[in-house]
């Protein structure tokens, strides 16, 4: 029976096995995995696993600088009600 791979990123469906595998293949910085993966990538852009695949990048290369590529998110502009967005207010 095979074990569940540990998913990183819920909104993109990211499995640590898949990041490994992108590590492996070269991708050293948080933002190359983002890139490679899209981890960090989904409805949330990056709020809810940004700090997980940051820990996890430094965890593999301790001596990687923590700031060098660090993942920016993208709030909303502004702050939009569920109630706003059914009556196409803006």
């Amino acid at each position: 029976m095979q074990r569940p791979s540990l998913v990183i990123c819920r909104c993109e469906e990211v499995t640590l096995e898949q990041l490994e595998a992108a590590y492996e293949s070269g991708c050293r910085t948080s933002r190359q995995l983002k890139m490679k993966t899209r981890a960090a990538m989904g409805a949330c852009q990056g709020r809810v696993c940004r700090h997980l695949l940051e820990a996890w990048v430094h965890a593999k290369d301790p001596e990687s600088p923590r700031s060098a590529e660090l993942l920016a998110y993208r709030p909303p502009i502004r702050p939009v009600t569920f109630g706003q967005l059914a009556r196409g207010e803006e």
